[in-house]
């Protein structure tokens, strides 16, 4: 029972830190005073983020549980090939920031956007795409979070010898109220907060494996006694073909523009030296975490080589090789990844039922019946509400747990990767374009999942990017092409962020 304890402190310490964090998000926006001003503080902090918590909010939001227990999971069975595949994601921040941050975030003062659909509003000027995106934000996004939820419980179950339900009710109440007491501000505050425990967490485990292993030399020479594969750059067995590596560079490279819960954080930084200050630190940071966690994974082999089943590998490590409390710091890493990720996923599905369709669709012209007080309630309620759901439905969790992830984070491409870029670098994009690549889009990719048809490693999302865009040609060349009045506002003007 001490151990337990013990090991619950670190966590404790986080959830408090995360609870103060969302209180002195609610006293900041209790400034906004009009329901404009509060709507564009508690969705988007009145784009006043800095570079440090610009970088660390789209680098907790990106990294989930599958960053601390599936990929390293993976890298205990197929070695340091896992590894060179996993640090493709190392640009995530750069490429994000790069392609889409500057010209996003001037984009959306001049439309006044404070969603990701606000802007394709703007763009298109389609009911159909908002419509469209907002569903489909709301289907996948809950999938997502359910994902999260139970991934996140059975690892706090497996380390610390506590009911699911314990884990699940710890982590899952606090996302859920820090999310609705605060809003976005409370959302990048946390975010920096847990990219730096998911960064501590991942040295201490490290270090941990290392030491018990003998240190790094020994470590390699034990995975080249137990399978030469393990060192070479495509695995054991040519488990990591060329095919994979180049479909990744689409899956967490290029695919990662079209993930609302990054691409989000785009309209919210301060200014340009912010967004370029946070392209650095992001990259260096997300590197470091990756190549630790993902190292820890393979090494760990040396350590215990004989685990039925690689999602075995963290947890077993954690409690073999760590005392209670350092092991509930490394609890407190994947609870970190795990609550920043539903923590942006709970504010975007509030705001596409308040703001993209209540609002804009309920209300109409008489928005301005909708006080400060009132819209303060309904966005506390509406974050609640959505998080209880996925909480309840997680307390008897589906088998399907990994498919559910991809078909969610396949599906977010699908929908919204080039109608975001294209959107803003193509004159020629207009809305039936964006309505056909989205159709298009999300039919492929889960008639592929379903079906799962040989294609020599290609994963799914690589046909569907394909298809999607083609469908966005096509079905732009075919309709009505955007309104001047369209093109003066996306190309017509300058302005800084």
């Amino acid at each position: 029972m001490t151990q337990q304890l013990n090991t619950l402190v670190p966590v404790a310490i986080y959830l408090g830190l995360s609870f103060l964090a969302a209180l002195w998000a609610r006293n900041q926006s209790h400034r906004g005073t009009d329901s404009g001003g509060f709507i564009e503080e508690y969705f988007i902090g009145s784009r006043s983020m800095g570079g440090f918590v610009l970088a660390m909010s789209i680098i907790a939001s990106y990294t989930s549980a599958s960053s601390f227990v599936g990929g390293p999971g993976v890298a205990y069975k197929l070695g340091l090939s896992w590894v060179l595949l996993a640090m493709i994601q190392v640009p995530t921040t750069f490429l994000t920031l790069g392609v889409l941050g500057k010209r996003f975030a001037i984009m959306a003062r001049k439309t006044r956007a404070v969603t990701l659909t606000d802007f394709l509003r703007a763009r298109y000027r389609s009911d159909a795409v908002v419509i469209l995106c907002s569903v489909a934000l709301l289907v996948f996004f809950m999938a997502a979070m359910l994902a999260q939820f139970i991934g996140g419980a059975r690892l706090f179950q497996a380390v610390t010898g506590y009911p699911y339900t314990v884990g699940l009710a710890l982590f899952g109440f606090t996302v859920i109220l820090y999310t609705a007491v605060g809003g976005f501000r409370a959302v990048v505050l946390t975010d920096a907060i847990q990219g730096m425990v998911m960064v501590f967490a991942s040295v201490v485990v490290l270090v941990a494996v290392v030491n018990a292993g003998g240190g790094m030399e020994r470590c390699v020479a034990s995975l080249k006694a137990i399978d030469p594969g393990l060192i070479t750059p495509t695995g054991p067995g040519d488990a990591v073909p060329q095919p994979m590596i180049l479909s990744f560079w689409v899956l967490v490279g290029l695919g990662v523009l079209g993930l609302p819960q990054t691409s989000q954080k785009c309209m919210g930084y301060k200014d340009s030296r912010s967004m370029h200050d946070a392209m650095i630190m992001g990259t260096l940071i997300i590197g470091f975490l990756l190549l630790c966690v993902h190292l820890a994974g393979t090494l760990g082999r040396a350590v215990i080589p004989d685990l039925p089943a690689g999602d075995l590998a963290m947890p077993t490590l954690i409690m073999k090789l760590l005392s209670p409390f350092w092991a509930g710091v490394f609890i407190a890493g994947p609870l970190a990844a795990i609550m920043s990720t539903v923590d942006s996923m709970l504010l975007l599905a509030s705001a596409a039922i308040i703001k993209d369709l209540y609002i804009h669709y309920r209300l109409k012209d008489d928005a301005s019946r909708l006080t400060p007080s009132r819209l303060r309630s309904l966005s506390l309620w509406c974050t609640g509400g959505i998080g209880l759901v996925v909480f309840f439905a997680a307390i008897e969790p589906p088998d399907l747990l990994v498919w559910i992830n991809l078909f969610a984070f396949g599906g977010l491409e699908a929908v919204f990767l080039w109608p975001i870029i294209l959107g803003l670098y193509w004159k020629g994009a207009n809305a039936s374009g964006a309505v056909a690549s989205i159709t298009a889009g999300v039919a492929c990719f889960f008639a592929l999942s379903l079906l799962k048809p040989a294609m020599g490693g290609i994963h799914a999302i690589v046909p569907t990017a394909l298809v999607a865009l083609a469908a966005f040609i096509v079905g732009a060349k075919l309709g009505s092409p955007a309104s001047p009045e369209v093109i003066r506002l996306f190309w017509g003007g300058k302005e800084r962020p």
